[in-house]
């Protein structure tokens, strides 16, 4: 069996009292844990201070005399100033440095009853945060009769070995990344696993982030909801400043962020606080900020450090505590070489960075964000529009085809979602709402053009469309689209094999075009019924 290690402090009250027999009638939390038989304490390491030492010596006399199997082991802890924390911390964790844990061999416990308050509370962190391997020890008086050895309980602080806490804390984090996530319940297993790295970073680290992704992508909207997180759990007071760095040129950029003094430049009638300054407390998000200019960037990177910075036309330097999130659509490290970005700034905002995919990397989250969009419309309008099966089961057919390539991806989805809800009659998304809005995403995403996935839906249909690799797409829309120009198989055949037919004695190209059509099901003649 193991033994068992008891450390806490001398109490200079409780544990004092007169020195004749009247003492063993009297509750004194050192010597009682001693005197529980449902509790071995194989060896006391009892922490007093120089000026009790006559106490020590007095209370471990007694615990001979009611415990004689106890080893106790006076440690000397001396404190200026016992109510002082970072000086009792600063001991006791010396003090557990310096121990010979053996966890293997021993149970140990903390006596945390007696001592001063700031004591027992350094001890409980020392314990929680595994300085020290233990259980809290406490003791109280008994009540009713009297009864020298009081009770005593012990608390294990690996929560989780409580269910209902584990429970809560599981709860607890599904309620913050769903709050991430704005209540969606997305499906993307990568896209949920950088959620919950997202959602441990923002409660635990006050660093900087960086969210990188396409325009649309949700960056903004993410930052806000990081934001209430960390306000929810009081890591927050100050408001949630935003600004778009591509709106910001010149001097106007300087005043933006950092402020400017009366007179500081033309047109400088009053003084103006600049956004870093009031986000002193909370977060300030700049997205796009690979729009700065290198001035600018120099700054940021002084502020994001030391919480201070210099408004245009001062002369004094003015403070503001934030956390900074930075949003971009470009590739830092590649503007880093380009000298477009500082290589220090972009070295500070890379401890946390985070991509987030475009809605066509996600096409198994399209059907969760298509409701949220939904109800979204309906909450802004007042009004609950609804699909009929066969108009929302073709709107998803297309919208997670390879004919959908969602370039501005969320926006593109709720500005698709607002015109097919305000133009459904009846308040109903029918199929002809659903087709007329396909027809329009198409041809805003082919820039009036058409475009390579078009191309290959009218011949191939969009169901056989979504079985061909990206690559192959490429290749077979070019070949339509010459045997479309084309006057017969022979003719197509010479066009796209015009290079390779130098190379060789003898050239079949109808035969060899006619084969690689063959693979994708299609035909020559069928090609021109297309045209």
């Amino acid at each position: 069996m193991a033994r068992t290690t008891v450390i806490g402090f001398l109490g200079s009250t409780l544990d004092g009292s007169k020195r004749d027999s009247s003492r063993w009638h009297k509750w004194r939390p050192t010597v009682g844990l001693c005197m529980h038989q449902d509790l071995r304490v194989d060896r006391l390491v009892l922490l007093h201070g120089a000026k009790h030492a006559d106490l020590a010596h007095f209370v471990i006399a007694d615990i001979a005399s009611v415990s004689p199997e106890t080893e106790v082991v006076p440690h000397l802890v001396q404190f200026d100033d016992a109510w002082d924390f970072e000086e009792v911390y600063t001991g006791l964790l010396d003090f557990a440095q310096g121990f010979s844990f053996d966890p293997e061999a021993e149970d140990y416990l903390v006596h945390i009853t007696t001592g001063t308050h700031v004591a027992q509370i350094c001890l409980f962190l020392l314990a929680e945060a595994r300085f020290i391997p233990a259980k809290l020890l406490q003791t109280q008086p008994p009540r009713g009769m009297p009864d020298p050895a009081g009770t005593w309980n012990a608390i294990d602080l690996n929560l989780s070995r409580y269910d209902s806490i584990a429970r809560r804390f599981a709860e607890a984090q599904e309620d913050s990344a769903a709050l991430l996530k704005s209540g969606i319940a997305t499906r993307n297993a990568a896209f949920n696993r950088m959620i919950a790295e997202i959602e441990r970073v923002a409660t635990r680290s006050a660093a900087p982030m960086l969210l990188m992704g396409p325009t649309g992508a949700g960056k903004s909207q993410l930052a806000r909801r990081i934001y209430e997180l960390k306000a929810s759990r009081h890591r927050l007071s100050g408001p949630f400043v935003e600004v778009n760095c591509a709106t910001l040129k010149g001097d106007g950029a300087m005043s933006a962020l950092f402020g400017h003094r009366k007179g500081a430049f033309t047109g400088a009638m009053t003084e103006r606080a600049g956004l870093l300054r009031s986000a002193d407390g909370g977060m300030l998000f700049l997205d796009e900020i690979g729009e700065l200019g290198l001035d600018e960037q120099a700054m940021i990177l002084r502020a994001v450090e030391e919480g201070r910075f210099l408004p245009l036309g001062a002369d004094r330097e003015v403070t503001s505590r934030f956390q900074l999130i930075a949003g971009t659509n470009r590739e830092l490290l590649a503007e880093v070489t380009a000298g477009r970005f500082r290589e220090d700034l972009f070295a500070r905002l890379n401890l946390w960075t985070f991509r987030l995919p475009g809605l066509a990397e996600r096409p198994e989250d399209i059907e969760p964000n298509l409701d949220y969009e939904m109800d979204r419309f309906a909450a802004a309008q007042d009004l609950r529009v609804t699909f009929n099966k066969e108009a929302r089961e073709t709107y998803l057919a297309f919208a997670t085809s390879a004919a959908a390539t969602w370039q501005g991806n969320f926006r593109d989805l709720s500005a698709s979602v607002t015109r097919m809800a305000t133009l459904a009659p009846s308040g109903r998304i029918d199929r002809e709402t659903v087709e007329q809005e396909i027809a329009r995403l198409k041809f805003l995403w082919s820039n009036g053009a058409s475009s390579e996935p078009d191309v290959l839906a009218e011949v191939l249909g969009e169901e056989e469309l979504t079985k061909v690799d990206a690559f192959d797409r490429a290749q077979l829309a070019e070949v339509v689209r010459v045997c479309r120009r084309s006057a017969s198989l022979s003719e197509a055949g010479r066009t796209l094999f015009a290079a390779s037919r130098q190379r060789r004695s003898s050239t079949n190209d109808a035969d060899r075009l006619r084969k690689y059509l063959a693979r994708f099901g299609l035909s020559f003649d069928r090609l021109l019924l297309y045209k």
